[in-house]
């Protein structure tokens, strides 16, 4: 669908978290903080399970995806805000208005379905262990993966496209940080009512979908940990999922708040879409190694190996 632009505005105005000056520097210090956290903090991800053989199965695979994701997904929304946090006045040009939104979705949505994933993951590993290193074969995730982007970025492709078909022609201040669905559509001069019901119909599948594989999920997973005899056991095989249920909970909440939720005013919607799109791409990588030995191992081999190549480096020097 090719996005037109039948309006006299060319460019929008972001009215940002706050307008108080000295908040606004605390808050640059602060976001720029939890985005080099959220860059060092998923790369280490990456690299960790790039590095160590003992972390090449899909369980890892999945992780470092959802740490790629992350750090594109934040990347989209914190420098722009950075920028903003700093500037007199806080504008995006339409056609990056356009881009923005468009990637925030899309992203946003491939992550919802990678949650989806990781609970079939889950539930193939507890409820089918003799059969999953046949049915998660590197080229099936691989598969999976790119399911998500495809379903991710075409989803966002409709609702960019119906989204930018509507006239904006009153006034170009968006109440909200970031470019986003709901703050675009109260803007508009033109009937937005199919428009929302859209959002509505999308945002439903793509979260309730995703939602109901998770929750089918860890039903059957809940029913095979009750016939394990041993607590240490049960213990033992639920901690392999607690990292995905605290990752999931904390993802969806804010998303179901923001697009799910009439009665959601435009304040609380700013503040879950910081929750959402700064915070949690920050503490999903912590989420994931808190409680995960490997992961911690294979932090501490590529530490190691740093300092001895500095030590090589300075005895050759």
């Amino acid at each position: 669908m090719e996005i037109k632009n039948h309006t006299r505005i060319i460019e929008f105005v972001l009215i940002g978290i706050t307008s108080e000056p000295d908040l606004q520097i605390l808050l640059f210090v602060l976001f720029l903080f939890i985005y080099s956290l959220t860059l060092i903090w998923n790369t280490g991800i990456i690299l960790a399970v790039r590095s160590s053989p003992s972390l090449h199965t899909p369980m890892y695979f999945f992780i470092s995806s959802l740490s790629f994701l992350d750090v594109w997904y934040s990347s989209t929304i914190t420098p722009k805000m950075l920028v903003d946090f700093l500037a007199e006045k806080k504008i995006i040009s339409f056609l990056g208005c356009a881009f923005q939104v468009y990637f925030f979705c899309a992203l946003g949505s491939t992550e919802t379905f990678l949650f989806a994933i990781m609970a079939l993951d889950r539930y193939v590993a507890i409820c089918s262990p003799l059969l999953y290193s046949s049915i998660m074969t590197h080229q099936s995730c691989v598969s999976l993966v790119t399911g998500a982007y495809v379903a991710g970025f075409v989803h966002s492709f409709i609702e960019t496209g119906y989204t930018f078909h509507l006239s904006f022609c009153a006034s170009n201040v968006l109440q909200h940080f970031v470019c986003d669905y709901p703050a675009l559509f109260e803007l508009s001069c033109t009937d937005a009512r199919v428009n929302i019901l859209v959002l509505f119909i999308f945002a439903c599948f793509v979260t309730i979908s995703s939602l109901l594989v998770i929750f089918i999920s860890y039903g059957y997973i809940i029913g095979t940990i009750l016939k394990i005899r041993s607590v240490s056991g049960r213990m033992k095989t639920f901690s392999t999922c607690a990292s995905h249920l605290t990752a999931v909970t904390l993802f969806f909440g804010t998303v179901f708040l923001v697009y799910l939720w009439p009665s959601t005013s435009m304040k609380e919607k700013r503040v879950a879409t910081v929750f959402y799109t700064v915070v949690i791409p920050m503490l999903n990588p912590l989420i994931y190694s808190l409680r995960n030995k490997e992961i911690k191992s294979a932090f501490r081999n590529i530490v190691y190996q740093k300092r001895l190549l500095h030590c090589n480096h300075n005895l050759h020097l």
